[in-house]
């Protein structure tokens, strides 16, 4: 533009000089863009994103609202949008807004037992009338400004600072007692409370529990499993003691048995009985049996061979003994 009066060659020149200022030159563009942010602009950027992530639920895009819950991670999400991701669908959208969903959650929530319901303390805002989330110990608002925490199981919010005041080990709304490793940082920007985090549902996973402290869903399967494989190898190491004892048993009672029996109802009522000690025993018994069935038949018993007088004089009524002595009548006088 060339103001009246002024030189054509001084229209040009002011021209370029205004371009020259107010226009970046691509190799000022590129410099720009490698340059590493310094800190007020890194948390700039952090708040910003702390700010969207205190406001919207990472899943659905939605304000969040309650019911709210977290998972361990410390990532908010509106709890119908977790029940929407959780149940099946029939949309033909679903594979990719799963994928979606799991590039967000990363594996963190498989089940409503991977999260907690945070419970917020609200207030309204003298200034903007908005409702906002408050702690109910310092009265200071949680947000993007406020490092906050939340209990697990209860699920009480607080500010951090209160927490580390008063360093209890119950809660302070519900008095209901937690574990110092389960004060979960709310949308932790820390590298070591993420890496606090990390730990302890590692931890727990290892102890087949979740992040609201429920058993893993599976466990019950896993431990039957666990005790199935456990009673079976008792089982095979109990046969094979119980086989080892009962070939000893058994080489015991084969030297045991006489290397002849006179009767094969013996030898058959031996091998009828499953336990070799039983066998051998009855053996022994029916084998005795035999002898002294063959004694009384051969007449070798001696206390009834006595009883008997092979010579018996008859002229000598009274010399035999009392089986073979006769009864007569006494002579007259």
């Amino acid at each position: 533009m060339m103001v009246a009066g002024m030189s054509p060659l001084l229209a040009t020149s002011n021209y370029f000089l205004l371009t020259q200022f107010s226009i970046p030159t691509r190799r000022e563009l590129v410099k720009e863009a490698a340059r590493n942010p310094n800190t007020s602009e890194v948390k700039a950027t952090q708040l910003e994103s702390q700010t969207h992530a205190w406001t919207y639920c990472p899943l659905s895009q939605r304000p969040l609202s309650a019911p709210i819950v977290s998972d361990c991670a410390g990532t908010l999400y509106n709890k119908d949008a977790i029940i929407e991701h959780l149940l099946p669908s029939d949309d033909s959208s679903s594979p990719e807004r799963k994928g979606e969903h799991e590039e967000v959650l990363q594996g963190r929530v498989k089940s409503l037992r991977d999260v907690v319901e945070v419970k917020f303390q609200t207030g309204k805002d003298e200034v903007t009338k908005h409702e906002k989330r408050i702690c109910p110990i310092t009265s200071k608002e949680l947000g993007p400004t406020t490092k906050s925490v939340y209990l697990v199981p209860c699920g009480h919010a607080f500010a951090e600072v209160a927490i580390r005041e008063v360093a209890g080990d119950v809660c302070m709304q519900c008095n209901e007692p937690y574990a110092p490793e389960n004060v979960i940082t709310i949308l932790p920007a820390a590298k070591e409370d993420i890496t606090r985090l990390d730990e302890r549902i590692k931890n727990l996973k290892e102890a087949g529990l979740t992040h609201s402290l429920k058993k893993a869903a599976g466990g019950k399967k896993r431990k039957k499993h666990a005790e199935a494989e456990a009673e079976a190898e008792i089982k095979t190491k109990t046969n094979k003691i119980n086989g080892k004892i009962n070939g000893e048993k058994t080489e015991r009672s084969t030297l045991d048995k006489p290397k002849k029996r006179e009767h094969d109802a013996t030898s058959i009522s031996a091998g009828a009985i499953k336990n070799a000690a039983t066998a051998a025993l009855t053996a022994r018994v029916l084998d005795e049996q035999a002898q002294i069935s063959k004694r009384r038949k051969l007449g070798l018993n001696d206390n009834l061979k006595s009883l008997f007088s092979s010579d018996v004089d008859s002229s000598k009524p009274k010399s035999g003994d009392f089986m073979t002595r006769g009864y007569s009548l006494p002579k007259k006088a």
